[in-house]
C-alpha cells in the first residue's frame, strides 16, 4: 500500500493505478504458487509455518521502525517533478519480492481452505481471485484518492502524519500477527 501511495502521491491516480495492476499481477504469481501445492506444503510444517511468520513480523517491525522514526524528523519532502515511470514493474516487482505478500498466500490463506470439502486447488485460486479483486479495488481507491496529495509539495506536517499513521497501522499489524495463534 505504501509503494501505490508514494506512486499515486508523486505521479498522479494514473501512477498509482499503474502500480496496483502491477502489485495485483505480483499477487498472481503468490496464486499460482499456492494453487500449485507450496502453500500445503508450508501448512503441513509447523516449523517452516512459524519461520515464516516470524520472519514476516520481523520484516513488519522492521518497516514500522522505518516510519516511526521518519515521523519523527521533521523535514520537509518536495514530490519530484519528473515523470514516474515503469510503475507497472515495480510494482509487479514489489509484490512478487514483498515477504509479506507472500506469506499471505503461504501463511494466512491456506487457512480458508477446507481440504474435506473437495478441489483444495479450485479452492486456492477462488480465494486468490477474491484476494487480488479486492486489493485491486482497495489499492484503486487509494491511489486515486492520495493522487489529489501530490503537487510539487508534501509539507512536513502531513508527511509526519502520513508516516507515524503508516507506521503505527505496520506495528499493529505485526502484533496481530505475532499474538494469532495458528
Amino acid at each position: 500500500m505504501l509503494f501505490i501511495a508514494s506512486q499515486a502521491v508523486s505521479g498522479g491516480s494514473r501512477a498509482g493505478l499503474r502500480s496496483t495492476l502491477g502489485v495485483v499481477l505480483g499477487y498472481g504469481v503468490h496464486s499460482l504458487l499456492v494453487a500449485l501445492g507450496l502453500a500445503a506444503v508450508v501448512a503441513a510444517s509447523p516449523v517452516l509455518f512459524e519461520a515464516i511468520r516470524w520472519i514476516g513480523i520481523a520484516y513488519l517491525l522492521f518497516l514500522a521502525y522505518k516510519l516511526i522514526r521518519s515521523a519523527m524528523q521533521s523535514q520537509d519532502i518536495a514530490v519530484s517533478g519528473r515523470k514516474v515511470e515503469n510503475q507497472l514493474s515495480k510494482g509487479f516487482l514489489t509484490a512478487l519480492l514483498n515477504p509479506k505478500g507472500m506469506m499471505i498466500y503461504v501463511a494466512i490463506l491456506p487457512q480458508f481452505m477446507d481440504h474435506q470439502a473437495g478441489n483444495v486447488t479450485l479452492q486456492a485460486i477462488s480465494l486468490s481471485l477474491a484476494f487480488m479483486f479486492w486489493c485491486a479495488v482497495v489499492y484503486s481507491i487509494l491511489s486515486l484518492t492520495l493522487s489529489r496529495l501530490g503537487g510539487g509539495h508534501l509539507n512536513d506536517k502531513k508527511r509526519r502524519l502520513i508516516d507515524g499513521t503508516a507506521g503505527g497501522m505496520i506495528l499493529l499489524a505485526a502484533g496481530f500477527m505475532a499474538s494469532a495463534q495458528r
